[in-house]
C-alpha cells in the first residue's frame, strides 16, 4: 500500500516525464521525425497518471 505522499511524488514524476516527452514530440514533429515511439510513451504515461490518481482517490481522507 502506497502512502499519499508516495503517490503524490510518483504523480509529480509522471507529470514531469509527460511534459518532457511532449516537448520531445513537438521537436520531432517539427523536424519530421518518427513520432510513434513518443506517442506510445505519452499514452503509457497517461494511463499511469490515471492509475495513480485512482489510487489517490481511494485513499481514506484524514
Amino acid at each position: 500500500m502506497n502512502t499519499r505522499q508516495e503517490l503524490e511524488a510518483k504523480l509529480d514524476e509522471l507529470k514531469s516525464d509527460y511534459v518532457r516527452i511532449q516537448s520531445d514530440l513537438d521537436k520531432l514533429e517539427y523536424v519530421k521525425g518518427r513520432v510513434s515511439s513518443a506517442e506510445e510513451q505519452l499514452i503509457r504515461l497517461e494511463n499511469e497518471i490515471a492509475e495513480v490518481n485512482r489510487q489517490l482517490d481511494e485513499l481514506p481522507t484524514n
